[in-house]
């Protein structure tokens, strides 16, 4: 592209020195010259064909320097270093180059965006925290000041403003609690306290713990089926009751009156087990999964925490896989229900071997002390 647009402009400035020359010649005939005698003449001929060349040749070579000078020079200011290495096809090939700073111009476009995004991000994230942490500030102090303006003395009123005022506190401290623990999980301070457990007991403390919530709420908490058998996986097991304990909460907490929650597992395959729960609740719009588990985002985007909780149920199950270097993931239709799942990974035999020793050296080690 850029060696014809070349070529057309040397030719061009070529022609218009041609062009000169002949007018000049006209304007020695215009004044009465023996202008015939010299267009005869061979030499004069060869003189203008050797301008024309020359003057081609040398506005093609110009050009081309002084372009291919000026945009290396651009190149090596803007482009990776993977780029700039290949100084071979550089000074050979300008085409090369273009198309070089063409890719350069669209990563630095998708880099750009990405940190638009990032920025969006960080705007939305520091509007939710502070919406969160602010509504229940508001109520302890409201709750406070009134006390402090008189109603102190109501013994009645006092106690009613105090419990309430408790509840904001113990909301902050949830709050505050759950993103100091994201925050060790993505710092890399927290780590995984590996052991081999019964996922089935663990999932059992769940259903017992959430029972009463359960039966406030009309839903029904169960299993698909009874597990009699115990199934060992490896992982962190006070981590995954609370990966459990986040996912029924959740599904209780937007289920419908006289609905279901359900706990299955399932056999993946090459040592991994899928552990689901289901229910056939609200639902959620597919527009809204991709988001999820972002601390702070709540489907309903009209700010009604009624349901309480710290927002951070679901942002706190992902961190936790993802330090266990599992996978989780989540179905569901809006008016249907919906599915959270995650994998572990099955204890071996080794693992399971190695766990009994440990206990059975502590069960020693008890006796003796």
């Amino acid at each position: 592209m850029f060696k014809a647009n070349n070529f057309r402009l040397s030719f061009l400035i070529a022609n218009l020195l041609l062009l000169f020359t002949l007018l000049c010649i006209a304007g020695l005939y215009y004044f009465e010259f023996t202008v015939t005698l010299l267009l005869l003449d061979p030499r004069i001929v060869l003189l203008l064909a050797v301008q024309y060349a020359f003057t081609f040749f040398l506005v093609y070579y110009r050009i081309e320097k002084f372009v291919h000078k000026r945009i290396t020079q651009v190149y090596e200011d803007l482009t990776p270093i993977e780029y700039t290495n290949n100084k071979k096809a550089i000074e050979t090939d300008i085409e090369a180059l273009s198309t070089g700073i063409k890719k350069f111009a669209s990563d630095q476009k998708l880099e750009i965006e990405l940190l638009k995004d990032k920025e969006n991000y960080r705007k939305e994230f520091i509007g939710n925290i502070s919406h969160e942490l602010k509504t229940p500030l508001f109520t302890v102090q409201g709750y406070i000041l009134t006390l402090l303006d008189g109603a102190v003395k109501d013994k009645k009123t006092r106690m009613k403003y105090l419990k309430r005022a408790a509840k904001g506190v113990e909301r902050l401290t949830y709050i505050i609690r759950d993103l100091d623990l994201i925050n060790k999980f993505e710092s890399g301070i927290k780590t995984i306290d590996w052991s081999t457990f019964d996922i089935v007991e663990v999932a059992e403390n769940v259903v017992e713990l959430l029972e009463m919530q359960a039966t406030k709420n009309n839903i029904n908490l169960e299993f698909d089926i009874p597990y009699e058998t115990p199934i060992l996986v490896h992982a962190d097991a006070e981590r995954i009751m609370q990966v459990v304990t986040n996912l029924v909460i959740n599904s209780l907490k937007y289920g419908v009156d006289g609905g279901t929650t359900e706990i299955s597992f399932q056999d993946m395959g090459n040592d991994k087990l899928l552990i689901r729960v289901t229910d056939n609740g609200e639902g959620i719009d597919e527009e809204h999964l991709p988001r999820l588990f972002e601390r702070f985002y709540r489907v309903d985007r009209s700010g009604n925490r009624s349901q309480g909780g710290s927002g951070l149920g679901l942002a706190i199950v992902k961190h936790v896989i993802d330090a266990h270097q599992e996978k989780i993931f989540v179905e569901s239709s809006y008016g249907v229900g919906s599915e959270f799942s995650f994998t572990l990974q099955r204890a071996s035999e080794e693992q399971i071997t190695a766990e009994i020793d440990k206990k059975n050296e502590a069960v020693t080690r008890g006796e003796q002390e």
